[in-house]
């Protein structure tokens, strides 16, 4: 049977790679002819660093205000509180930097402005809704108006997409709401700002970009557009993270990681669903606090074995492009993880098996459970995999 899909471009204008944030960050404003930037930022790098101030200066009287106080996970009244700043402010552009808590925020606080969604219970009205072939996709709303530019301090790769991941704080679960409106106008990637981004959650993220590509790769949509960017996305990580544990100044290694995470995005972006890592990543983050970087470390070796069943054929693509062709892709993840220090079970992050039916029964109700190549049809499944897992 014939390969079928449809790729739609995203409405981003222009990524810059390699020049100083400040520098690159000011052409892109001048570029969108604005004239009122709010910045919202990591509190850390904004107490801690001078990276923060750089961007003021270069933006001069164009910088209108702050925004320092989104915590991880991306909560809704912090969405709701971020929205009133940029309200209050008067902003025309919202100039993020910093991880993807901060990227997603801005994007669902603009998705917020242009509908006057001003309390969290009415961020509800942005969930997805099923259209007439069962796809999730937006709700009807008014699109963003205003716009994005990202500088990212993480791998998380969440500045190339429409997609927003927010935490409704009433039931603990993390809400994906979408809008091509919402990706960003402008990526700036400057490797040097993020010298500063600890070493744990610098090659995490990394990890979560490395799952992107390899479920993208492993999904049973992937096609040779999204593989093209994932499978080189996968080799630039797969050099890169080691380079930077290595030596954190090296700015080329960072640079490679990247240019990995951009391209990471290339399947999610060209409509290839993620699976079951993903999926039950957004449980442990949600109800457990789990980084959604350690998420990926722990869930995608385990994922990868359980679904060898049905794509080892995909799965050799995986295993070939992080050089170790021939080998059994989870053990090579697996090895490759532990390699670079970060966790690999849930044990290690205190999650037992008192707490695997909760999981399972949340996992069910995200968007990537049920798109994973390998059926999983109900909880049972998924107890299978956190048990390979453990």
């Amino acid at each position: 049977m014939l390969q079928q899909g449809r790729v739609a471009f995203g409405q981003m204008d222009a990524v810059s790679f390699g020049r100083p944030a400040a520098g690159a960050v000011a052409d892109e404003v001048a570029g969108l002819g604005a004239e009122r930037v709010l910045l919202m930022v990591s509190g850390t790098l904004n107490r801690e660093t001078d990276e923060i101030e750089k961007l003021r200066h270069a933006l001069g009287n164009k910088c209108v205000g702050t925004f320092d106080r989104m915590r991880p996970h991306t909560p809704r009244g912090d969405v709701i509180a971020a929205a009133g700043a940029v309200r209050a402010a008067d902003a025309d552009t919202i100039v993020t930097l910093g991880g993807g808590s901060i990227t997603d925020a801005a994007k669902a606080v603009r998705l917020c402005l242009a509908n006057e969604i001003d309390t969290p219970e009415g961020m509800d009205r942005f969930r997805p809704v099923a259209g007439p072939d069962g796809a999730l996709a937006a709700p009807p709303c008014a699109p963003p108006t205003i716009r994005q530019i990202s500088v990212p301090t993480t791998l998380s790769a969440g500045d190339f997409s429409g997609l927003a991941g927010v935490t409704d704080e009433r039931v603990q679960a993390k809400e994906i709401f979408r809008h091509p409106g919402m990706m960003p106008s402008a990526v700036v990637l400057d490797p040097a700002v993020t010298v500063h981004t600890p070493e744990w959650l610098w090659t995490s993220t990394g990890i979560r970009a490395l799952d992107h590509c390899v479920e993208g790769v492993c999904a049973k949509e992937a096609h040779a557009y999204g593989d093209a960017q994932a499978l080189r996305g996968l080799s630039l990580l797969a050099r890169g993270l080691p380079g930077v544990k290595l030596d954190p100044k090296d700015l080329a290694a960072r640079l490679d990681c990247q240019m990995g995470m951009w391209l990471s995005m290339g399947p999610l972006a060209s409509g290839v669903p993620m699976g079951a890592s993903h999926g039950i990543g957004y449980v442990l983050g949600a109800m457990f606090d789990v980084p959604h970087g350690h998420t990926s470390c722990i869930m995608l070796p385990a994922v990868m074995r359980w679904n060898k069943l049905v794509n080892a054929d995909r799965q050799a693509l995986v295993a070939a492009a992080m050089g170790r062709p021939d080998e059994d892709a989870g053990d090579v993840l697996d090895a490759f993880i532990g390699g670079l220090g970060m966790p690999r079970s849930l044990t290690a992050v205190g999650i037992g098996p008192d707490k695997f039916q909760r999981i399972a029964e949340g996992a069910m109700g995200t968007p990537w459970v049920p798109r994973n190549p390998r059926p999983i049809p109900s909880p049972a499944e998924v107890l299978e995999i956190l048990k390979l897992a453990a």
